[in-house]
């Protein structure tokens, strides 16, 4: 790899120390993300995927190799990088608009300024009438609308997911997905999603990073040759899931 994408990633290897020498976790991992691309990272347990999100995150640091946001390495967390978790996260003492105003406890806007970037955000997930409203009163859906408006208030360079979608039943899930891709398309916001779900990842992505574990490197890279907005039942769809899919018995065949 070129180490030239918008996100890039060149060579990164993650270990963490054990008592009698090294868990690695992560090898060799190499990816150019383009700006405004969507791209999904699928894999097993144990591959390294959420911790490589962690890596961009800044929330861990790699072992070695380089992460870099436009050109700018990665070292810590930062507003330009938004990242939204399988759990919420929300504060339960905190209005729907006082957890999405957290986000901008840093920022240099006015309160008024942040208050109308707040409600924006809150009527891009559909949520405008829910202002005022505690997280106990509102759905596993409806709260993780309000994490995807945290995590985009700071209008980041980049939008990084987590399983966001893994808690929630099948129909909520499906609603979800479908409001992420009105959304990235809206915005345009480059955007990493970590998922175990490869049906999720070929109708979201660009691009889907297979991973695998054990240490967790990336095993192909395939591109969903498809315009966005997306069917679920168009063919192609289930071509590519049945072609990753295989990727995962192969591997339980061998070992």
């Amino acid at each position: 790899m070129s180490g030239s994408g918008f996100l890039s990633l060149h060579g990164v290897h993650k270990r963490f120390p054990l008592k009698d020498g090294e868990l690695h976790v992560l090898e060799d991992i190499s990816l150019d993300i383009r700006q405004g691309e969507f791209v999904s990272i699928v894999g097993g347990s144990g591959c390294g995927k959420s911790t490589l999100l962690r890596l961009l995150v800044g929330l861990e640091e790699a072992s070695g190799g380089s992460l870099r946001l436009d050109g700018t390495p990665i070292h810590g967390t930062d507003p330009a990088r938004g990242i939204v978790f399988q759990d919420h996260r929300l504060y339960p003492w905190l209005t729907v608009e006082d957890n999405v105003l957290l986000a901008l406890a840093n920022s240099p806007l006015d309160k008024a300024e942040r208050l109308a970037r707040v409600h924006a955000h809150l009527e891009l997930v559909g949520l405008r009438h829910f202002a005022k409203a505690w997280p106990a009163q509102l759905s596993g859906g409806m709260s993780q609308r309000v994490a995807i408006a945290r995590g985009l208030v700071n209008r980041p360079k980049v939008l990084l997911l987590d399983e966001p979608f893994g808690a929630l039943d099948a129909l909520t899930r499906a609603q979800l997905q479908d409001e992420l891709a009105r959304i990235w398309l809206t915005e345009g916001i480059t955007t990493v999603l970590v998922t175990h779900d490869v049906d999720e990842a070929v109708l979201l992505g660009d691009r889907v990073v297979v991973m695998e574990p054990r240490p967790g490197r990336i095993r192909r890279i395939i591109p969903v040759d498809l315009p966005h907005p997306r069917r679920r039942d168009h063919p192609r769809l289930a071509e590519l899931r049945s072609d990753i899919l295989q990727d995962f018995t192969r591997r339980q065949a061998v070992a």
